[in-house]
């Protein structure tokens, strides 16, 4: 399909918001539009022309995929696979289950995830990275009173959004570490608790929601991120704080193995707050293990180029042709 075409990404996250998701549709419809291709991006299908369909998440698109499929069955589908598609829904939910068989190809956003899929349907799998574009130097300052460790991500359960905050109450009082979250509150009784923390845990604040302007700052101008997911697919801002050479401590998850590699010597376990704790320690008083953990991200940024990103999707788009009428 080299000819221009008509686009179609459906995100369940709705327009305005700050979702992962959202961000990534957003991303990707400026890329396409990049490579000559109308493109749209709706929450929903509600029919009309389309000459290929992009839907993000499995599960939660898969009436958006069999509706387009009952309109337009020649023409192909793409299904980008967040993490809870890969590390929950296509193992137990049916409906995920019959868009990953209706689809043409699928994405996933790091190599680990292949591993998820049934074996029949690897092959329709390409990794593609989700790329960053570096801050503006000008425009970060780091704060010298204290060192900094930022936590980017919305208040859900599958984040485990309070477990650096946690660490942090167990730090030596010598220790200059503070924690920023930003991120809004999405569950109930999730604002009360970040706001509970930080009136008892004098090294923790919460920013609440923010801009995707002003977390790639509040990264980039951060000694640390932590990443404390349960459950991620490939996190964006694994690439935000690589590409700007932040050094990033993760649980042990796959999705966060697949971007930093199975060796990355900065995984703590699932849940395990004296571990995130001893680490954060760690890379406050050993300059030795921060510069390690920061070559070590620093090495991987070629991986989140935008170049490399725009060229899995020609080859992904160079490959898809209508099935036989």
């Amino acid at each position: 399909m080299g000819q221009q075409m008509r686009i179609q990404i459906i995100c369940p996250a709705p327009r305005g918001t700050l979702h992962g998701n959202r961000v990534t549709a957003l991303r990707w419809a400026r890329l396409l539009r990049d490579l000559g291709h109308r493109v749209s991006i709706a929450q929903y299908y509600e029919g009309g022309p389309c000459e290929l369909l992009i839907a993000l998440h499995a599960q939660r698109s898969a009436d958006a995929v069999f509706r387009f499929c009952d309109c337009y069955p020649n023409q192909p589908v793409v299904i980008a696979l967040t993490g809870t598609d890969l590390y929950r829904d296509i193992h137990r939910d049916r409906r995920a289950q019959r868009v990953l068989e209706l689809a043409t190809r699928l994405t996933v956003f790091q190599p680990h995830a292949l591993k998820e899929l049934p074996v029949h349907l690897r092959g329709k799998a390409l990794v593609i990275y989700q790329s960053m574009k570096k801050t503006r130097k000008r425009s970060v300052s780091r704060q010298t009173d204290f060192f900094d460790v930022c936590v980017v991500g919305h208040l859900r359960e599958v984040k485990d959004p309070f477990r650096t905050a946690h660490a942090s109450r167990r730090l030596p009082a010598s220790s200059r570490i503070r924690v920023l979250h930003a991120g809004m509150a999405m569950e109930d009784g999730m604002a009360q608790r970040a706001r509970s923390e930080e009136s008892r845990n004098p090294r923790y604040r919460w920013l609440e929601g923010i801009s995707r302007a002003k977390a790639r700052l509040l990264i980039a101008s951060s000694r640390l991120l932590v990443l404390s997911s349960i459950m991620e697919g490939g996190a964006n801002v694994i690439s935000e704080a690589v590409v700007d050479h932040v050094p990033v401590l993760a649980s042990r998850i796959p999705g966060s193995i697949g971007l930093l590699g199975t060796d990355y010597p900065g995984y703590f376990p699932v849940g395990d707050t004296e571990a995130l704790a001893g680490l954060l320690l760690r890379v406050e008083s050993d300059r030795r293990f921060y510069l390690q953990l920061k070559s070590w991200c620093s090495r991987l940024a070629l991986l989140f180029l935008p170049s490399w990103e725009r060229a899995r999707w020609r080859k992904l788009l160079s490959e898809l042709k209508p099935l036989s009428q």
